[in-house]
């Protein structure tokens, strides 16, 4: 008999994250599922992990040449058995209850897709905690990916998606962007009339970036993304989706303004002591309130580069698509 959830997880260079996230489905209170875990050629393969929990879990492990991640999730999925996949990052991990909160969700109300919020674990560092902040905050934009109060639409994100297989396999899986690929899979979700929703239960612990460089490089190829995804939907573009590049826009005229009155940098310092009180008191950590001053500067200016930088190639000079950091990815 064939599994109700298929959990399908790409990875690369990352056997000590693979292990934390198989070890928290080895606890998931909900059973009924496999986990395929396709190694996108990576040269620390985890292998050895994957065999670790052969005894207590249904799980398969493969290997492929690198081709980046939406590539490789096609090909987990093209393996996979569950009536529903289940997208996640390995870099991801999961509270015992997680997908027995999807299937309540699902009981409750059926969903073609869908996916869940994500949080900052207690063992992560200060600087993931203050780049989750960053990446989930109200303040930076952020709010809006995965809360009830959104300024759009949800959005699966890959890093925890669902979707019925049958769905998944009618829309052809994952486009062959190298970035924004979720978002690309997510907008035809909807083009395609299928009922997509959010689970605020099914939420992830969820790593990201471990410094403000990656991080940079992340953000940075998601606002090239944007103008990549406008140029193919034009409808989807938003004006939340401005912001970011209107905030750097903001900061390069604030700081020339400087030169020539010094004050206009109170505007910046605002912006800074709000995310700094806001940030300490929900981390409860002054320190952490520190850093994510500096963590939503690079989220929001790392995304407004990239989106500027791509809105000048692609709709002024009207070259093809394109992306940044590719041999860096995962770095």
């Amino acid at each position: 008999m064939n599994p109700k959830y298929s959990i399908i997880i790409p990875v690369y260079n990352r056997p000590e994250e693979v292990d934390e996230l198989l070890e928290s489905l080895s606890r998931q209170t909900f059973k009924d599922f496999e986990v395929v875990v396709v190694e996108d050629g990576s040269s620390v393969p985890c292998k050895a992990v994957v065999d670790k929990y052969l005894p207590v879990m249904d799980i398969r492990y493969y290997t492929k040449l690198n081709s980046g991640p939406g590539k490789t999730r096609n090909y987990g999925a093209e393996r996979s058995k569950g009536a529903y996949l289940i997208i996640l990052d390995s870099d991801c991990i999961l509270p015992e209850g997680y997908l027995q909160a999807v299937e309540i969700e699902l009981e409750k109300e059926p969903a073609d897709a869908f996916g869940g919020p994500d949080r900052a674990h207690a063992s992560f560092t200060p600087v993931q905690k203050a780049i989750n902040y960053a990446m989930t905050s109200f303040f930076t934009t952020g709010g809006i990916r995965g809360g009830k109060k959104k300024m759009d639409k949800f959005y699966p994100r890959s890093f925890n998606m669902g979707v019925r297989a049958d769905v998944y396999r009618s829309l052809g899986g994952f486009s062959d962007m190298r970035f924004g690929e979720d978002i690309d899979f997510s907008i035809r979700i909807f083009k395609n009339n299928c009922r997509c929703r959010l689970f605020p239960g099914a939420w992830v612990w969820h790593k990201r970036r471990t410094d403000f460089r990656k991080f940079f490089k992340q953000v940075h190829n998601s606002g090239i993304a944007r103008i990549n995804l406008y140029k193919k939907y034009p409808e989807s573009l938003k004006l939340v989706h401005l912001l970011p590049a209107v905030f750097t826009v903001g900061v390069v005229l604030v700081l020339l303004a400087a030169l020539i009155c010094p004050w206009s940098l109170l505007l910046l310092l605002f912006f800074a002591l709000v995310i700094f009180l806001d940030s300490s008191v929900r981390n409860k950590s002054l320190w952490i309130g520190i850093l994510s001053v500096g963590a939503a500067f690079v989220q929001l200016t790392g995304y407004g580069t990239g989106f500027l930088y791509a809105w000048w190639k692609r709709c002024v000079l009207r070259k093809e698509s394109f992306s940044a950091f590719e041999k860096s990815f995962y770095k």
